[in-house]
């Protein structure tokens, strides 16, 4: 049977930058260990399948797989899989207004906007489904500059300390004191599990105030060796987690506020990811992820 599927080039408006995504759009009929097999085949940080929903109230379904594993939720894929639907489905529509789709994912609905604006890339949004929560305490400051080949005076800047935070898929979140430090960051694989725990929280999540652009606020790399991912590009589900590390350890007062993250400059792939927090009286009440995506290329697997 042949199936199809789109590549994207997702937290970008240019190819060949962002966090690369493939899309199987035709997955009826396929079990766990052939999606398991096909994302290892195309290798990326992550592959979606795309399936009908189960309320047809929804858009669609969609499942998400790294080389190694199966994610309840992740950003990257979700932005690029409301974005290509909207492609196929509403070509015309999404030039003329935003368009909404609700997407089913392990975690839930989550509900996104996309847009294709004349002259202008395409663009995407989701609500979080989860608001962020902090899932656990993370090791000594030494112990985690160890494992990533840093010194623990690179560990830490204002307010910020070394957390755990999940909105759905946890990670570790190092503050780093400079963008040399983060750009000197490599993971000891010796060590890493050992650090950061061989589960859930074994996903870290770098940063540093030191960006590139001047208006963008934090600069960001992902580690998650256990999932198959040395390094990823860009990280939308840890950027929705990191929105409690930044009600945690920033004053952030009652309103909206618009965060810039860049990603995936070190590995020549740079990705900007939008983080919105509505917050009231000190509460984070809603947050979203936007950004970019870019249709590269299509095809079909013989399977």
């Amino acid at each position: 049977m042949r199936r199809a599927y789109h590549t994207l080039d997702v937290f970008t408006d240019a190819p060949l930058a962002g966090n690369p995504l493939a899309v199987v759009v035709d997955s009826d009929g396929l079990d766990d260990g052939a999606m398991q097999a096909i994302a290892r085949e195309f290798n990326l940080s992550e592959t979606v399948f795309v399936l009908p929903p189960r309320d047809p109230v929804n858009t669609a379904r969609i499942r998400i797989f790294t080389p190694q594993a199966e994610l309840p939720f992740a950003g990257h894929p979700t932005i690029g899989a409301a974005i290509l639907i909207g492609e196929l489905r509403a070509h015309d529509l999404m030039r003329a207004q935003d368009l909404g789709i609700v997407i089913e994912e392990k975690i839930g609905k989550v509900s996104c906007t996309v847009r294709h604006a004349p002259g202008k890339a395409r663009h995407a949004y989701f609500i979080l489904p989860n608001l962020p929560a902090r899932t656990g305490m993370p090791r000594k400051p030494d112990e985690i500059a160890v494992a990533l080949s840093l010194e623990p005076s690179d560990i830490g800047f204002g307010r910020h300390v070394a957390s755990i935070y999940s909105a759905g898929v946890a990670f570790t979140f190092v503050p780093v004191a400079s963008r040399a430090a983060l750009a000197r960051a490599k993971p000891r694989l010796d060590l890493f599990d050992e650090a950061f725990g061989p589960a859930d929280a074994a996903k870290t999540f770098l940063y540093t105030r030191e960006v590139e652009t001047p208006n963008h606020q934090f600069q960001a790399r992902v580690f998650a060796p256990g999932l198959g991912i040395v390094e990823d590009p860009a990280t939308g589900s840890a950027v929705a987690a990191f929105s409690g590390v930044l009600m945690a350890f920033e004053k952030i007062p009652h309103g909206t506020h618009d965060f810039i993250i860049e990603q995936g400059y070190q590995m020549g792939r740079p990705s900007l990811i939008a983080l919105t927090l509505d917050v009231e009286h000190g509460v984070l009440v809603e947050a979203s992820i936007g950004g970019s995506a870019v249709i590269i290329g299509q095809g079909t697997l013989d399977l």
